[in-house]
This record gives structure tokens, sequence and C-alpha cells, in this order.
């Protein structure tokens, strides 16, 4: 079967959210412009990498090409909408690839499918007829920000980590390692 990239050249909006309560949330990124959306899905850890290494590449273009980029994100660039709905995942992604396009002054984003076989790198970014279906996404330098100033919010709205051992409260309860699984008790 062909491949399918799916290419936003000029997004109305690519945004980081999720379906589901604390603890229990699928994180999704999505596209959209004009009538098409198009919603993958992937891990936490995922989006905390990609929103990571955006604001690390666009630090690295303005060092090395001297150019001129936002160091926050413009107002009417925040994005507190939730997802599109209805979210129909096109695929779960495995592999990512961020790069930077000089002609155009975009940040790309490229996120592609989970596979079985291994991924050669020589796809990512690439419009090769074999490799798994993906989602390409160009990006302003402002957009760029706002997308990680947003995903990097998205992240933190979960459960709060414990103080002792940074690990997720649960509304249930959290034996903390830290406390040699002991909880403590209200009564005193």
């Amino acid at each position: 079967m062909a491949r399918v990239i799916h290419v936003f050249r000029q997004p109305d909006r690519f945004v980081a959210g999720t379906v589901g309560e604390p603890g229990e949330r699928i994180f999704y990124l999505q596209a959209s412009e004009d009538v098409r959306t198009v919603s993958v899905q992937l891990e936490k850890q995922q989006v905390s990498v990609l929103a990571e290494r955006i604001g690390a590449l666009l630090e690295e273009v303005q060092r090395r090409f001297n150019t001129d980029l936002p160091t926050e994100t413009p107002d009417d660039l925040v994005d507190t909408d939730p997802l599109a709905v209805p979210v129909d995942e096109e695929f779960r992604v495995g592999t990512m690839g961020l790069g930077w396009d000089a002609e155009s002054e975009a940040v790309v984003v490229e996120l592609l499918a989970v596979t079985e076989e291994e991924i050669d790198e020589s796809v990512v970014l690439d419009d090769t007829e074999e490799g798994p279906d993906a989602l390409r996404v160009f990006l302003s330098p402002a957009n760029a920000r706002a997308f990680a100033e947003r995903a990097e919010r998205v992240i933190n709205a979960g459960r709060k980590p414990c103080p002792l051992c940074a690990e997720p409260l649960d509304p249930a309860g959290h034996i903390c390692p830290r406390q040699n699984g002991y909880r403590r008790s209200e009564e005193v």
C-alpha cells in the first residue's frame, strides 16, 4: 500500500491536547488547515520531547543564522481551545523528525506512524513512496513557540507530583517509595 503523507504548509492550527481524565489521558497532536483536520496519537513523553526540541531548534537557528526569532509567544497565537471533535486518529506516532526549512523560514515537524520493521532515517522529511504514513507540518517560528508553550501546559495539567518522590499522585492514594510503602495517617 502506498505511503500517505499529510502535509500542512500553512496550518490554521497545530496543537497538543488530551482526551480523558488525568492518569488516563490519551495524548494527541492535531493539525488543521481549511476544512481538513488530522489527529495522531502519541505518548506524553513524546509531546514533552517535541516541545523541548522545538525550543532548542529555535535557539540554534537564532544563534547559527543570526535570525531574529520571537522569544515569547505573541498573545494572538495563544491557543487554549480544546481539540476539534471528533478526534479520529490517523495513526500512532513512532518516530519524530524536526528540522528548519531556511527557504520558507519554517520549523518542520514530521511524525511517522509506528511500524513493525525498522525505519530507515532517509524516509524522515522525505517524500519516498516506501515507508510509514506521516504527518508533516510547517510552522512559523512564532507558531512553533505557541505549539511548544501549549504542549508544556497540556503536559503539566495532569496529576500533581508527590513532593517526596515526584511520581504522579493518584486520587485513590499513593504509596510513596520514599516512605517505604507506608501512608501517613490523617489521625494523630
